[in-house]
């Protein structure tokens, strides 16, 4: 049994399956805690501060994605890991989840060992004072200034124009990693070990989404295509 302090919240509509992973999780130490829906979820989250959150995509009332939205706005879960079961082939549901903000997804049915397994290959990534190291020549006091983009990295705060903006985790690490240094073509390997690390396995289209929701919020021409290698931040 691995002894871990390690909080695990579940959240799922269906109490066998609830009871299924909670057996298995409990077995290699770890804490538990469960949810049935959304709401309940948020309430326990912000009272627990869970370290990982593994949510179901398909619940009533508030399904999965919404509730990791909401999840992510909350300031003081910023770090939790958060993943959602997927039945298998769902591209649409690991895409919609991946734009909400979700580290990963875990494929139903489960395998007790798999989920173990990638469970502890998530918590691995729990580092709250983790973060890609940036190159001192643009940063000053925690903060690094391009232009009109500020980021801060001991708030998690990005200001663009003025404009404040609370992202994701990963859009946020995903960003340090691009201005750490500008101009620099960024392979797709080299983002996804700097990013998610070698434990996680993601999607194809996982960076190519990331990519997207960062445009979309700080401008279109700010980050940089190379096809077939990667991306890069663009020096105006």
């Amino acid at each position: 049994m691995e002894s871990t302090n390690y909080k695990i919240l579940l959240v799922d509509d269906e109490p066998d399956i609830l009871e299924f992973i909670s057996y298995n999780l409990k077995k290699e130490g770890y804490t538990v805690l469960m949810a049935n829906n959304g709401q309940e979820a948020i309430k326990i989250a912000q009272a627990e501060l869970p370290e990982l959150i593994i949510l179901d995509v398909m619940m009533p009332e508030m399904d999965g994605i919404e509730t990791c939205e909401e999840l992510k706005r909350i300031p003081a879960l910023k770090h939790s890991i958060i993943a959602f079961l997927t039945a298998r082939g769902e591209d649409y549901s690991q895409i919609a989840g991946f734009e909400a903000g979700a580290d990963d997804y875990i494929s139903k049915p489960i395998k007790p060992k798999v989920f173990i397994s990638r469970a502890k290959a998530l918590l691995k990534r729990y580092k709250p004072d983790n973060h890609v190291e940036v190159s001192n020549e643009v940063e000053v006091n925690h903060k690094i200034v391009l232009g009109n983009l500020i980021i801060d990295k001991e708030r998690y705060l990005v200001v663009n124009n003025g404009e404040q903006l609370v992202l994701p985790k990963k859009e946020f690490e995903l960003l340090l990693l691009l201005v750490s240094k500008p101009e620099k073509v960024f392979t797709r390997d080299e983002i996804y070990h700097a990013v998610w690390g070698d434990n996680i396995i993601v999607g194809d289209r996982t960076i190519d989404v990331h990519i997207r929701k960062l445009r979309e919020k700080i401008g279109q021409d700010i980050i940089g295509t190379i096809k077939g290698v990667g991306y890069k931040f663009v020096m105006e």
